[in-house]
């Protein structure tokens, strides 16, 4: 059983550090610029959004149908997602408009950008909010991949590799705005691989705690919230920037490409 226990902790812990592996990768690009920016914002709300609507809330909805009944448990799936989208909207609401990360900045017609100082300070609070986004996202993946590790090593295997896949570029979404507005790596690395922590730390919850409460109904919940939360932040936060800072047709390139990656990766490991 201990052997069982380190083998779903080690594999909860690749999947969720692969952030740091997201955060590696952008910083490869020594002269990043605003188009790299925009591309990589962009990209990484593709993966967000395909892996919301065509995983996690579908797997939701299955978890919410076995504890209940098809008709519920979609009506349950539904709610639960809509409500997820109103806790974040809250939050974004009662945050000042000087301080809210997902306020664009308007172009001044009399000057040629946003005032550098204010341009950063946005950047910094919206790494922060998706670092924070994603570590809520990840809590219950790592629930999910140590749980299904200790019961079916075998499947959960190719579970946790495609969950690392899809971290990748959440790393690439936490770091490159926190470097862009310190200008320190290090510091965009540190966040990037916080975020990835969640995992591991929502895999020693569901094990010590919240094990004995787990069940289809409060699994199915909290995943159809957390797919709320992740296309709110995609269309409200990371798809706006990504414009603000490139290009229209360079954003949506992005997010095309994250969500054939994401398409990608998540059909090698059927």
């Amino acid at each position: 059983m201990d052997n069982n226990i380190l083998f779903a902790f080690l594999l909860t812990l690749f999947a969720g550090l692969s952030t740091g592996i997201g955060s590696l990768i952008a910083f490869l690009a020594k002269d990043m610029n605003k188009k790299f920016l925009s591309i990589s914002l962009g990209f990484s709300a593709g993966v967000m959004i395909y892996v919301s609507m065509v995983e996690i809330f579908v797997k939701a909805k299955d978890s919410l149908i076995l504890a209940t009944d098809p008709k519920t448990g979609y009506w349950l799936t539904t709610i639960a997602f809509f409500v997820g989208i109103l806790f974040i909207a809250i939050i974004d609401k009662v945050i000042p408009k000087s301080h809210n990360p997902h306020e664009i900045q308007k172009y001044d017609e009399n000057s040629k950008n946003i005032k550098e100082v204010e341009s950063k300070r946005k950047l910094l609070q919206m790494g922060m909010f998706t670092a924070l986004a994603v570590g809520i996202h990840n809590l219950p993946e790592g629930l999910a991949t140590f749980i299904s590790a200790l019961e079916a090593p075998s499947i959960a295997i190719p579970i946790a590799i495609a969950i690392a896949i899809h971290n990748i570029p959440e790393g690439i979404a936490v770091s490159v705005p926190i470097y862009y507005a310190t200008g320190s790596k290090r510091k965009a690395f540190v966040y990037s691989f916080l975020s990835g922590l969640a995992e591991p730390i929502g895999a020693i919850i569901g094990f010590t705690i919240l094990r004995p409460f787990i069940n289809d109904l409060t699994f199915g919940l909290v995943f159809a919230g957390v797919a709320g939360i992740m296309v709110f932040i995609s269309v409200d936060e990371l798809l706006p920037t990504a414009e603000a800072y490139g290009e229209h047709h360079l954003a949506i390139y992005g997010l095309i490409s994250g969500m054939a990656i994401m398409a990608l990766s998540l059909l090698l490991f059927l």
